[in-house]
């Protein structure tokens, strides 16, 4: 049996003990703490922490998320560390409310509800929750979900709300060659079981801020901004929003009809259809402009730093978003994100 060590986090005086054989992210969530995270891949950065004191070792990590001159100061990612010793851990990146309030990590069974085209590579998955009875979690996060018959999972977010915890849907790009994208198209049927594990992930409302908000998606990263907003919708938040989704020709958008009946019941909501390639035969109603998604919003976002900014979508939008927010000086407590990988940039 593997030793264990106590670990005490700075400077929330909060301790907690872990493992030699777990992560120091996974023993945080094991006991209901809510370690700020993204990709738990070693990929983002998202989870970085200070070593003050104790002896520790990496997994396989990106030099992206924590180059070498930072590693060598004591810098770490806490998805990818493991502990050896009683350590004390300086957090850099946390949110006081989600440390012990976030919904716990939870094992579920489900069945395919259904499986539907929503553009030419894009589906829409749904499933049914079986046991327990319902998934507890937040608008815009994310799930790990095991493909059946394999070792293997991919991550994804959900595009519901906690609304129905009960019934569950995803909004799936289908890659060439992918595992699971193969098992879209033929192997998986309605009523099938598929095992999930979550939720996880920080791009979510948080109680009692009031700065407008910026949405800014690409491919199937509609799915935790369609998940906020709709939460906002029903739950009447009077808060402004700005929705960018970037794609590369009308062919490419889905949910329009549902995005603007949204939009109808808050105050004060855009959404702009930012489409790469071409911009002919635009929808009608809709507000199009030709370009890349982070160069719209740019040119449309004079004052970026005096909002909330959530995006999610493939890893180059990501990292164009998240340079674009720090050209505008948006403080990092209002940046919210999910960065996954996925076998088209691996």
């Amino acid at each position: 049996m593997a030793d264990t060590h106590r670990i005490n986090f700075e400077p929330v005086d909060i301790e907690m003990e872990v493992s030699e054989d777990e992560t120091i992210l996974d023993a945080a969530f094991r006991q209901g703490i809510h370690l700020m995270h993204g990709c738990r891949e070693g990929r983002c950065s998202a989870c970085k922490s200070y070593m003050l004191d104790g002896d520790v070792q990496m997994d396989d990590y990106s030099t992206f998320a924590c180059n070498d001159s930072e590693e060598a100061e004591g810098y770490v990612l806490l998805c990818r560390t493991y502990a050896y010793s009683d350590c004390e851990i300086e957090l850099l990146n946390f949110d006081e409310d989600e440390l012990l309030g976030g919904a716990p990590i939870q094992d579920v069974r489900t069945k395919v509800a259904g499986i539907e085209p929503l553009t030419r590579d894009i589906v829409s998955l749904k499933l049914d929750v079986v046991e327990p009875e319902a998934l507890e979690f937040k608008a815009g996060q994310y799930v790990d979900l095991f493909i059946p018959g394999t070792d293997e999972k991919r991550s994804f977010s959900l595009a519901t709300t906690p609304s129905t915890p009960d019934r569950l849907e995803f909004v799936i790009k289908k890659y060439p060659n992918g595992l699971f994208a193969g098992m879209l198209e033929d192997g998986l049927s309605v009523g099938d079981e598929i095992m999930i594990n979550g939720p996880y992930g920080s791009c979510c409302l948080r109680n009692g801020h009031v700065l407008p908000i910026v949405c800014i998606g690409g491919g199937a990263g509609m799915a935790p901004l369609l998940s906020l907003l709709r939460h906002i919708s029903e739950t009447g938040l009077n808060r402004t929003v700005h929705f960018y989704y970037g794609a590369r020709t009308a062919a490419d958008l889905f949910y329009l009809d549902e995005i603007a009946a949204l939009g109808e019941k808050l105050d004060n909501f855009e959404f702009i259809a930012c489409l790469s390639e071409s911009a002919d035969q635009a929808p009608g109603g809709v507000t199009v402009a030709e370009g890349n998604v982070t160069d719209i919003v740019d040119a449309g976002e004079s004052d970026l730093a005096r909002t909330e900014v959530y995006f999610c979508g493939p890893p180059p939008m990501v990292d164009a978003a998240l340079a674009l927010a720090e050209q505008h000086s948006v403080p990092r407590d209002q940046i919210f994100y999910d960065k996954f990988t996925s076998p088209a940039f691996d």
